[in-house]
């Protein structure tokens, strides 16, 4: 039988036909000075002896003498597949790992390999960085499991896959390299896939699942046709049911109106009612990407209320959460909190109370940690020009001499290094003069009553008038509380009295008594005695 031999080009083809058929899925590798073959082999196949495939794949004439800044084609089955860790980079609260069934506390700087799951509890946060620089911001109350991560050696090509089985995670998703990074987030009703997006995932009741998109491209998949979220969509879907259609994500609330500083404590935030909103959920963070996420709540209704925050600068996120379950854009303020040495408790003057006299006494509660009291004075409730500006009281009290008017009062703690903090509420209230006693008008006595007269003072006010046998008022002969400026009493038995009398005003507070006054009340002669004396001359 005669044989005919094919011509060398012939054979080579035929030799290179499996490889081809991995042409289509390869990874572009660009020469550097110095590189050969054998070293690229080395560093980036996971069988290093390949080299030669390599060389025939790419037609290298001379696998020594490789040209800077061609590029080579190499097959990614061929390429080293390692396995990657995820990096904890901060948690709040009660965090767990769970690694074959058994559940340890979670702390920055652990490393967690693909199989270990993660469970947060109420109040608590995780955040995570992947081998690409991917950062997953894992929520409260929130179950998943790091299902893949692995990296293609050294061509910065690293596949994460993330099963979330309750709850929530915000992640980033850092650009992935082609063809063959992949970044996955799946749930029972959906499976997420990106290339380097930013993007929302939460799993409810149900296992029903929703995700929004704030930059780049998520494909949804679930069962039916998948669907395309470009950034400001969303998407919800039930498990054995196909994702809805692509949803508009709600507006961005206006926190504009939002106090860029804070002073009190429990912290406290509204805004405007959104268009749309069922709810909202709020954040608070340490910086505007969110990297440590503080506080966290849904709310009913257009404010959000925590117990306690450490003093510092921090941002406010608020969105919408439409009636479907899904979260729209989120405002964002900036805000410092500065509650902290607390303000002491007033205790006098209180607001809209009364001071009277030309000396005000200012008290409030001590502050434990506070070395002095910073009070002011003014006319006006908001202290544009103080009256008075006393910033380093040492005792929690201080007098004042005022004239009668109206004034405002507010104190602030003081701590080591001159830290002071908030003011007080603003505490309004009116200095008065002392209602001054009476001047009585000389007594009129007849043969049936003692009456004594005075000027009528201001609208409202009372009197408190006393009469007695001693001067010490002990033998009190009548003691009352009248509206009128006049006051009468059944004529008393001939003798020396004394009376005093004080002035109520209508809120209540009764000026002093005045000096006593003595009182001559003469005997009283029937009316028949003085026909009898000229009868005795008489006789």
């Amino acid at each position: 039988m005669r044989i005919t031999r094919l011509p060398s080009l012939a054979v080579f083809l035929l030799a290179c036909l499996p490889i081809a058929a991995h042409a289509d899925e390869a990874w572009t590798y660009s020469v550097k000075p110095g590189d050969s073959l054998i070293d690229i082999a080395d560093g980036y196949l996971a069988k290093p002896w390949y080299w030669h495939k390599l060389q025939e794949l790419n037609r290298v004439p001379e696998p020594k003498r490789l040209v800077p800044g061609t590029t080579l084609r190499i097959p990614l089955a061929w390429l080293k597949k390692e396995a990657a860790v995820a990096e904890v980079v901060r948690v709040q609260g009660d965090a767990q790992r769970v690694s074959g069934g058994a559940a340890r506390a979670l702390t920055a700087g652990d490393k967690l390999a693909a199989g270990e799951a993660i469970k947060t509890a109420d109040g608590a946060n995780v955040t995570l960085r992947f081998v690409d620089g991917s950062r997953l911001l894992v929520a409260q109350n929130t179950s998943l499991k790091l299902a893949t991560m692995q990296v293609f050696g050294k061509t910065g090509m690293a596949r994460t896959m993330v099963e979330l089985n309750g709850g929530s995670v915000e992640t980033q998703v850092s650009r992935q390299q082609p063809p063959a990074a992949k970044y996955e987030i799946k749930s029972e009703a959906l499976n997420l896939g990106v290339r380097g997006t930013d993007f929302r995932v939460g799993v409810g009741e149900g296992g029903t699942t929703r995700s929004e998109v704030l930059a780049g491209r998520v494909m949804a998949a679930g069962t039916g046709k998948g669907v395309g979220l470009d950034a400001g969509f969303g998407t919800v879907a039930a498990p054995g049911k196909a994702p809805l259609p692509p949803v508009r994500l709600l507006e961005a609330p206006d926190l504009s109106a939002t106090a860029a500083r804070q002073e009190r404590l429990p912290l406290r935030f509204g805004w405007n009612a959104l268009p749309g909103a069922d709810q909202y959920h709020a954040q608070v963070c340490a910086d505007r990407s969110c990297g440590q996420l503080v506080l966290d709540g849904v709310f009913q209704q257009p404010a959000a209320k925590w117990g306690d925050l450490p003093d510092g600068k921090y941002v406010l996120r608020v969105r919408g959460i439409a009636a479907n379950g899904l979260e729209g854009w989120h405002g964002e303020r900036e805000f410092v909190l500065k509650a902290r040495p607390e303000a002491p408790f007033v205790t006098m003057p209180l607001d809209g109370g009364k001071a009277y006299g030309t000396e005000t006494p200012f008290r409030w509660a001590r502050v434990e940690d506070a070395l002095g009291y910073h009070l002011q004075l003014s006319a006006t409730p908001d202290f544009a020009r103080p009256l008075f500006d006393f910033p380093s009281i040492e005792r929690n009290e201080h007098t004042l001499a005022l004239e009668p008017g109206r004034y405002y009062w507010r104190i602030a703690s003081v701590r080591a290094g001159n830290d002071q903090g908030p003011y007080s509420d603003v505490q309004g209230f009116t200095q008065r003069k002392i209602p001054e006693s009476p001047s009585v008008e000389a007594p009129a006595v007849d043969e049936k009553a003692l009456t004594f007269r005075w000027k009528a003072g201001e609208a409202g006010q009372k009197f408190h008038i006393q009469l007695a046998r001693d001067k010490a008022f002990g033998q009190m002969v009548s003691d009352a509380e009248i509206g009128e400026p006049q006051f009468s009493l059944a004529r008393p038995e001939s003798g020396i009295y004394f009376m005093r009398i004080k002035a109520i005003d209508s809120d209540g507070f009764a000026g002093p008594f005045g000096p006593a006054q003595q009182i001559k009340v003469p005997t009283l002669f029937p009316a028949w005695l003085p026909l009898l004396i000229p009868l005795a001359f008489a006789l």
